[in-house]
C-alpha cells in the first residue's frame, strides 16, 4: 500500500513539475496567446468538444486573443494564423522554413505509401522531384491545352446527361429538377481518369473509381482513434478495424493497378508516350521512369514501386475532382440564388461570342470573359473548399509579427476562409459580389485584379501560398471557368425551392443541402 501511495505521489509531483516547467518555457518562448493548457491534456476544452468543432473554437479564441493563437493538443502546441500579413510573412517571406510536414498518422500511411505523395511528403528531394514532374510534364500551359479534347468530350456528356435527367417523361409531367452535384462529380471523375490514364472509360468503371476514391476520403477519418495506440499493439487489439482500412486500399489497388499496367504495356510497345503538346501525355506515363531519392538521399535513386504509383494516381484524381466539384456547386448555387448575376454573366458571353448559335464556350473565349473570371474568384473567396490548409511544420525557430516565437517542429495552420471573409480587407464579406474583383482601367477596359498566388500579398488563399502553393491552380481555374461558362451558356438555371448556403464538412466543405435546380435550354442565338 505504501508503495502505491509513494508512486502516486511521485507521479503527482512529476505532473506539477512538468506543468510549471512548461509554463516557464511557454513564457520564455513567447508563443502566441491562447487558452490555459494542462500537462498531458493540453487545452481542457478538448475533453468536452469534438475536433469537428475546431473551426468554431478557433473563431472564438481568435476573437478573444487576436489573429495569431496557440492551441495545445496534449503537450503539442499548434499555432493558427488568421492574419493576412502573418500568413504572408510565414509562407512567402520565410517559405522554406514553413514548408515541411509532420510525420502522418499510421492509418494515413496506408493510403499515402508512407508519405510518398506530393501533398504529405516531407519538404526535401522526394517532394521536389514529384512536384517538378507534375508541373513540367502535365501542368505546363502548353501541356494543358493538349487535354482540350478530353474536356470537350466530358462537357458534351455532362450536357447530355443534364438534358436527359431534366426532361419530363411525358407531356403531362411537370419539369424535373436536377441534383447538379451528382452529374458534376461523374463528369469531373471522367475527366480526371482521362488525364491520368489517357482513356475514355465507360460509366460503370468511372462509378467504381468514384466510389472507391470517395470511400477512402469520407471514411479514413473514422479510424483516427486507432492512432492513439502503439501501432503493434493496436493492430492486434483492433484487428478488424485495421483490416477495414486495408480493404479500402485494396479496392483502390484492384481498380487502378490494371489501368496502370495497361498504360505501362502501351508505353513499352510504342517506345514512349505522346509528345505532350498535340498528343497529351497521361499523368501515369510520366511516373514510370521517374526516380526518387531513397530515404531523401539524392545520391541514391530508385524507381517508384506499384504501391507508390497507385498513391500518386489517387492523389491526382482526388486533387482534380474533390475541390473542383465542390467549388462548381457553390458557384452555381450562387448563380441560381442571384439570377441577376447569372444574367449579367450570360450577357457578357453573348458580347464575347457574338450572336451566333455557337454551342460551346471554347477555351480561347474564356480569356475575354472578365466577369466570368470574377464570378469564379468570388466563389473561391466566399466558399473556399478547404477552410484550413494541411498543417505546415517549421524546420527552425522563427519569429512572427508581434514578436511571437514559433519553435522548431511546431505545427502551423492558416485560416483560409476567415482571411477571405475579413471585413477589413473585403467590405461586406459574406455577400456574393463578383464586381469586387473588377477594376476599370478606362483605356485598357475592365480587368480582374487579384494576386491569387499570394506572392505580393495575401488577401485570399484558396490554393494556399508559398512553397506548398497548389501546383494545379491554373488547371483548377480553367476547369471552373470552362464548366461554369458552358453551364450558363447552355441553360437558364432557376431554383427548385430555397437555395440553402449552409455548409457541412466532408472531405471538403460542401453544401449541407445539395443544389436542386430546374434548367431550361437557352436560345443562345436570340
Amino acid at each position: 500500500m505504501d508503495r502505491w501511495v509513494t508512486a502516486l505521489g511521485a507521479l503527482a509531483i512529476g505532473a506539477v513539475f512538468h506543468f510549471v516547467l512548461s509554463r516557464i518555457l511557454w513564457r520564455k518562448q513567447k508563443l502566441p496567446p491562447g487558452p490555459l493548457a494542462l500537462p498531458l491534456i493540453g487545452n481542457p476544452i478538448w475533453l468536452f468538444k469534438p475536433l469537428s468543432e475546431l473551426e468554431a473554437t478557433l473563431r472564438h479564441y481568435h476573437s478573444k486573443y487576436g489573429p495569431v493563437i496557440t492551441l495545445h493538443f496534449g503537450n503539442t502546441p499548434s499555432i493558427f494564423i488568421a492574419s493576412h500579413t502573418a500568413a504572408h510573412q510565414a509562407l512567402v517571406q520565410n517559405g522554406a522554413v514553413f514548408a515541411d510536414r509532420f510525420p502522418i498518422m499510421e492509418t494515413v500511411k496506408i493510403i499515402t505509401s508512407n508519405q510518398h505523395n506530393i501533398s504529405t511528403s516531407f519538404y526535401g528531394p522526394t517532394w521536389r522531384i514529384l512536384r517538378r514532374n507534375l508541373t513540367s510534364e502535365l501542368l505546363h500551359p502548353s501541356r494543358l491545352k493538349a487535354h482540350s479534347p478530353s474536356r470537350k468530350w466530358v462537357l458534351d456528356d455532362l450536357l447530355h446527361r443534364l438534358i436527359q435527367h431534366s426532361h419530363p417523361t411525358s407531356p403531362a409531367q411537370s419539369p424535373v429538377p436536377v441534383t447538379l452535384v451528382d452529374h458534376l462529380r461523374h463528369a469531373i471523375f471522367c475527366l480526371a481518369a482521362a488525364m491520368c490514364f489517357g482513356e475514355k472509360f465507360d460509366s460503370k468503371l468511372i462509378d467504381e473509381i468514384q466510389e472507391s476514391q470517395r470511400g477512402v476520403l469520407l471514411n479514413i477519418g473514422k479510424f483516427n482513434d486507432l492512432n492513439f495506440w502503439p501501432p503493434k499493439l493496436g493492430k492486434i487489439l483492433f484487428r478488424k478495424r485495421w483490416e477495414e482500412i486495408r480493404q479500402l486500399r485494396k479496392r483502390q489497388e484492384n481498380l487502378l493497378l490494371p489501368l496502370i499496367n495497361a498504360r505501362k504495356k502501351i508505353v513499352k510497345e510504342k517506345g514512349g508516350s505522346g509528345d505532350g503538346n498535340k498528343n497529351p501525355i497521361p499523368y501515369v506515363d510520366t511516373l514510370f521512369d521517374l526516380e526518387i531519392a531513397e530515404n531523401n538521399d539524392e545520391k541514391r535513386k530508385r524507381k517508384l514501386v506499384e504501391d507508390e504509383l497507385i498513391t500518386l494516381c489517387t492523389e491526382f484524381i482526388d486533387a482534380i475532382t474533390d475541390t473542383t466539384v465542390v467549388s462548381l456547386q457553390w458557384i452555381m448555387a450562387n448563380l441560381v440564388k442571384y439570377p441577376e448575376i447569372q444574367e449579367k454573366l450570360f450577357k457578357e458571353m453573348k458580347e464575347v461570342v457574338g450572336e451566333s448559335a455557337k454551342e460551346e464556350i471554347e477555351e480561347e473565349d474564356l480569356q475575354k470573359m472578365t466577369y466570368l473570371k470574377a464570378v469564379v474568384l468570388e466563389g473561391l473567396r466566399r466558399h473556399p473548399p478547404g477552410h484550413l490548409l494541411l498543417p505546415h511544420t517549421v524546420t527552425e525557430d522563427s519569429v512572427l509579427e508581434g514578436g511571437y516565437r514559433v519553435p522548431k517542429g511546431t505545427s502551423v495552420n492558416f485560416m483560409v476562409a476567415d482571411m477571405g471573409w475579413d471585413p477589413k480587407v473585403w467590405p461586406d464579406p459574406m455577400a456574393f459580389k463578383p464586381e469586387r474583383f473588377l477594376t476599370d482601367r478606362s483605356e485598357g477596359g475592365v480587368e480582374v485584379e487579384v494576386d491569387i498566388t499570394g506572392s505580393k500579398e495575401i488577401k485570399m488563399m484558396p490554393f494556399g501560398a508559398g512553397r506548398r502553393f497548389c501546383p494545379g491552380f491554373a488547371l483548377g481555374l480553367l476547369h471552373l471557368e470552362y464548366f461554369v461558362g458552358n453551364l450558363v451558356w447552355n441553360f437558364k438555371w432557376t431554383p427548385a425551392g430555397d437555395v440553402d448556403l449552409c455548409e457541412k464538412l466532408e472531405s471538403a466543405v460542401t453544401m449541407k443541402q445539395p443544389l436542386l435546380s430546374y434548367l431550361s435550354p437557352r436560345a443562345v442565338s436570340s
